[in-house]
């Protein structure tokens, strides 16, 4: 059975034109059926996306037609958006903090809830400081650190191989080599005994597999576990990892700032609080009003 063809696209025996605008609306309307999130935003960058067009200027160019290669395209991009591919990944790239990052299915696509926590984590990187980015996926973390500050250097770690390629693409990307080192290995393993830092940020997994509820299905279905899910049953299990090497390598009055989220946040701040080496432990709301940034003093 041929699966339906996403209208907006349009077939070779249909109207004799279809434009920008017609591809759009149709697009837009095939998605909603199919229970596809924001399906207005999906199509426009889809069809940005094949046509190498902003979002403005796909509304500038409304009339100009679309021929068969381009509505081709189109409608293949649909078909796996429809069926629940996170548009990123079809795009290829996502923007954080208005940096172009690279994404695959091997890295979580990055958020604005840990745009949020970036922004706090500059707040604790003091001038010419060297900050550790624990599970970098992307890269997003420690590229939007040293973005910002040119006077830091980062060191990120990721213990998935695919990641770290997709994030050396980043760091290149945006001439940060210099001054962003990447590492392989869980969490501490890459770390010399010797080595300290004047922050440790991370956004490790803290949601529990047997406890999904809320989590979006595209996620579920096309984001890495990896980097999603803690242990079975323990949403603290890469808190506790994390935690266990502060004491070494993070430097007396260093900071520790980490993405949390519903059902990890409480624990995960009892778990700060009950940490003789950690002082003024606290969580900060996100601009949804969740409990989202986590941070700690290093005594």
């Amino acid at each position: 059975m041929t699966a339906p063809t996403p209208s907006g696209a349009g077939d070779a025996g249909d109207a004799p034109s279809h434009t920008v605008l017609s591809v759009l609306r149709g697009a837009e309307t095939w998605l909603h059926k199919r229970g596809v999130d924001a399906p207005k935003r999906s199509a426009e960058l889809l069809l940005g996306h094949v046509l190498s067009l902003s979002r403005l200027q796909l509304y500038l160019a409304h009339d100009r037609p679309m021929d068969e290669r381009e509505r081709a395209a189109m409608r293949a991009l649909l078909q796996r958006r429809g069926a629940g591919e996170p548009v990123a990944y079809l795009l290829g790239s996502w923007s954080f903090r208005g940096l172009e990052l690279a994404v695959s299915p091997a890295t979580l696509i990055p958020r604005p809830e840990t745009e949020e926590v970036v922004g706090h984590a500059l707040e604790r990187l003091p001038p010419g400081g060297v900050a550790l980015d624990l599970g970098t996926g992307t890269g997003a973390i420690a590229i939007a650190l040293a973005a910002v500050r040119p006077d830091a250097r980062v060191v990120a770690i990721d213990v998935s191989a695919d990641a770290l390629a997709v994030a050396a693409r980043n760091v290149a990307r945006h001439g940060l080599g210099e001054r962003v080192a990447l590492r392989q290995g869980a969490w501490w393993a890459p770390i010399a005994d010797s080595e300290q830092f004047d922050l440790v940020v991370s956004n490790p997994p803290y949601i529990d597999p047997q406890r999904r509820e809320g989590l979006a299905a595209d996620v579920a279905e096309h984001e890495p576990a990896l980097a999603l899910f803690s242990a079975p049953g323990d949403v603290l299990s890469c808190y506790r990892a994390i935690v266990a090497g502060l004491a070494r390598h993070l430097r007396p009055g260093g900071w520790f700032v980490a993405e949390t989220g519903v059902g990890a946040s409480a624990p995960a701040l009892a778990l700060l609080a009950s940490t003789a080496e950690l002082a003024a432990p606290r969580v900060l709301r996100d601009l949804a009003g969740i409990d989202r940034i986590l941070e700690a003093q290093r005594r």
